[in-house]
């Protein structure tokens, strides 16, 4: 049973890659990918505030900008971040846990 992270280039962070369900990986296993999950999830606060402070600049250009087809192109922009700081909410909030295996 295997796994990986692999970088999301539009989030900025690395995702689980379950090639299986989860409770057909072990105890074992999926503590460790919870670990490592865990230092991945710890960087996401950073990474939506990095997004927040591109917004900040992009709305700032929006309140001077005069021409209409780059007005559309910032709203555009702007709410393609907002878009990824939704997505990176949803993964930070996942309740990750181990399944205990039921001893038979």
């Amino acid at each position: 049973m295997t796994y990986s992270f692999q970088m999301d280039e539009r989030l900025g962070i690395r995702l689980p890659v379950l090639n299986e369900s989860w409770n057909q990986y072990t105890v074992q296993t999926q503590e460790s990918i919870l670990s490592e999950w865990e230092t991945i999830r710890g960087k996401i606060p950073d990474r939506i505030k990095e997004l927040e402070h591109h917004i900040n600049e992009k709305q700032e250009q929006l309140n001077i900008e005069e021409d209409f087809e780059r007005s559309c192109q910032l709203n555009s922009d702007i709410a393609e971040l907002a878009s990824i700081i939704n997505d990176l909410w949803i993964w930070y909030r996942l309740n990750n846990q181990v399944t205990e295996k039921s001893h038979q």
